[in-house]
Formats: C-alpha cells, sequence, structure tokens
C-alpha cells in the first residue's frame, strides 16, 4: 500500500536525484525524503528568434567566375552564328550546284533530304509532347513510311508521276496497321498517310518541276554563253530556270522578312509562331515579288510581268504555309528543333520547310496557267 504522504509509485519525475518510487524506511529517510530535491538538470528559459533571410550565410560568388560566364555567353552566341553563316554558305553553295546539275543528281539529292525529313517527323510524331494526346504508328511503320518517301523522287524521275505509288503505299500502310497486334487506332493511319503526302509527295514536285519540264528556256542570254561541255543552250530549260526563281524567292521571303521583322516588328502574326510579325511578312512579301519580277528579266522567263508576279505571290504563300505547318508540328512535340542534323541550322525540316508546298504550287501553276510555259 502506497505511503498517504507521497505521490503514487508510479509517477516519476526523471529529473530529481532522489527517486520517488520507494518510500524510506526509517523517520531520518522520511525527512531526507521531503527535503526539495535539487534537479540534475537545471533548465533556464530563453528567447528564441528566427533569423532573418539575409543572416543566413550566403554562397560565395567569385568575381572571376562571374566574368567568366559573361565572356562565355558572347563567345557561345559568336560560335552558334558562325556556324550558322559558315553551313548556311555550304548549303547554298551545295544546293546551287545541284541545282545546276539536274538529272539523277538532284534526284538523288532530294531523296537524301526526303528520308531525313521523314525521320524527322516521324520523331517528332512520336515526341512525348503528341503522344499524350494519340498514338504514333509503329516503329516498323515509321522506317517503312521513310524509305517509300525516298524513293517517291526516284518513281517521279522514272515514270514521270507518283500518284499511282503514293496511292498503293497508303494501302499497304493502312493493311499492315489493321493487322497489328493491339487495337488499330486512327491516329496512327492519319498521323502515317499525312507523313507520306508531307515528306514524299509534296517534294516529288521539286524534281517535276526541275526535270520534267524540259522545253528550253530560248530567251535565256545566260543559257547562250553556257559552255557546251556542260549542255549548252540546251541545258537551260523552263524547268531549271523556274527552280532558281523559286528557290531564289523564297530564300528571299525568310530574310526580308527576318529583317522586317528585327526593324519593324511590332504585330504577332499567328501564335503558332508568336516571333513572325504582320509587318516581318509584309516586308518579306514585298522581297519575294521584287526577287521574282527581277529573276524573270535577267532570265528572259517568263515573258509576262503578271505570270512573274503571279509565280512570286505563289512562292511566298507557300513558304509561309510550310513554315507555320512546321512549326506547329514541333509546337505540338515540345521541341524548338526538329533535329540536330545541321550545325546552328537544327534539322532538315528545320531548313527545307519553306520549301515543301512551293515546288507543288510552282509546278502546277507553269503547267496550268502558262501557255507555253511562259516561253
Amino acid at each position: 500500500m502506497a505511503h498517504p504522504l507521497l505521490p503514487h509509485p508510479l509517477c516519476a519525475y526523471p529529473f530529481y536525484s532522489q527517486s520517488l518510487i520507494h518510500p524510506p524506511s526509517s523517520p531520518s529517510s522520511l525527512a531526507l525524503f521531503l527535503t526539495k530535491p535539487k534537479p540534475l538538470l537545471r533548465l533556464t528559459p530563453r528567447t528564441f528568434s528566427l533569423a532573418q533571410p539575409e543572416h543566413f550565410p550566403q554562397p560565395k560568388v567569385l568575381a572571376g567566375d562571374h566574368q567568366e560566364d559573361l565572356l562565355l555567353k558572347p563567345q557561345q552566341q559568336g560560335s552558334q552564328l558562325r556556324n550558322r553563316v559558315v553551313f548556311g554558305l555550304g548549303i547554298g553553295i551545295s544546293a546551287g550546284g545541284i541545282v545546276l546539275a539536274g538529272g539523277w543528281v538532284f534526284t538523288v539529292a532530294i531523296a537524301a533530304a526526303v528520308f531525313a525529313g521523314a525521320r524527322e517527323y516521324f520523331e517528332l510524331v512520336r515526341s512525348r509532347g503528341i503522344t499524350a494526346g494519340m498514338t504514333p504508328p509503329p516503329h516498323y511503320v515509321s522506317r517503312v513510311c521513310s524509305v517509300i518517301c525516298a524513293l517517291m523522287p526516284f518513281f517521279v524521275m522514272y515514270r514521270g508521276h507518283v500518284d499511282v505509288s503514293v496511292t498503293s503505299a497508303a494501302f499497304v500502310l493502312a493493311t499492315a496497321l489493321f493487322l497489328q497486334r493491339g487495337s488499330p487506332r486512327f491516329a496512327q493511319l492519319s498521323s502515317a498517310i499525312f507523313g507520306l503526302f508531307y515528306c514524299g509527295y509534296l517534294p516529288s514536285f521539286w524534281v517535276k518541276l526541275r526535270c520534267c519540264l524540259a522545253a528550253p528556256a530560248l530567251n535565256t542570254r545566260i543559257g547562250a554563253t553556257w559552255p557546251v561541255l556542260l549542255g549548252g543552250q540546251a541545258h537551260w530549260t523552263v524547268g531549271l530556270v523556274a527552280t532558281l526563281i523559286s528557290i531564289s524567292s523564297i530564300i528571299a521571303a525568310d530574310t526580308f522578312a527576318f529583317i522586317g521583322g528585327k526593324a519593324f516588328g511590332r504585330t504577332p502574326l499567328t501564335s503558332i509562331s508568336p516571333k513572325k510579325t504582320w509587318e516581318g511578312t509584309i516586308v518579306g512579301f514585298c522581297g519575294c515579288i521584287l526577287t521574282s519580277v527581277v529573276l524573270s528579266k535577267i532570265f528572259c522567263w517568263p515573258v509576262s510581268l503578271s505570270s512573274a508576279i503571279a509565280l512570286g505571290v505563289l512562292n511566298f504563300f507557300g513558304s509561309v504555309f510550310g513554315d507555320l505547318t512546321e512549326s506547329m508540328i514541333k509546337r505540338d512535340a515540345g521541341v524548338k528543333d526538329s533535329g540536330s542534323l545541321i550545325p546552328g541550322h537544327g534539322g532538315v525540316l528545320d531548313r527545307a520547310d519553306s520549301y515543301v508546298f512551293t515546288g507543288a504550287l510552282a509546278y502546277n501553276f507553269i503547267k496550268t496557267f502558262l501557255p507555253l510555259y511562259g516561253v
């Protein structure tokens, strides 16, 4: 039984020097027991305050490191600009030589660019940004589509048209998707068919424009002095002149639009590509028309001024539409560039997006609306 003057045996005070669990056995012990125990630990109240943010130790930034970062940034920008200029000039000179050569050289170059562009397109389709809302085609379908796209320019060169091959390829792809394991999705079919159209069918019109319009441009002064070893005057065909004017007009449109946007750009053109402005687009349009008219006077083709202006208008709208289409694909994919094949320029689609639709527009305009091919 517990002592009446003592607390319950289970009530122990851990900081006391005397134990309260065992009762005293004698009166002297009781007196000692009832004396105020001394705590083993003395706790004194102390005021705590949270340190202010400025009191925390800040990481030391060396002045030399900061200056080094400031120096490296312009160097990196200068290196990117140098790569862009060097590779841009290299691509331009090579493309000019390929266009002048024509024939199989031009066709092989188009097929190589088409194959690389198709690979980049299907990589974009399989990117995280697009696959979050759709099901991409299987890898083997993407590879087959890339090969078919690369073969289309050769069909044009050999057969003169590509319509039958595109229809057959679309039927084969649809059958392969329907027979795959799992549940086929419409998104797989639509992205694969659009890949055939966008990466293979449309670029093949450049082969039709350059190689199939074989009527000689008789009034071209440059052709009259062209060396016989390089084909003589017969080498300068309507297809060659039209290809040179179209490519030059597209380059002028992009260049003038960039300069005009930097100098006067205020109003955004579209949310698809926020950097494009109405002011830059108008300047690019004027530059494209001017280039088309000037080159038509130099090459003496087309003879009509209205035909040269119409060709420039088609080239401009085809380049803008192709640029915005590729920007829309990249925006949905969540990437800045379609690839990294060309240093300073990105991928093949980044450089060739303005040319995808223009070849078809120029070819059909010349075949349909220019009597005697504009000669």
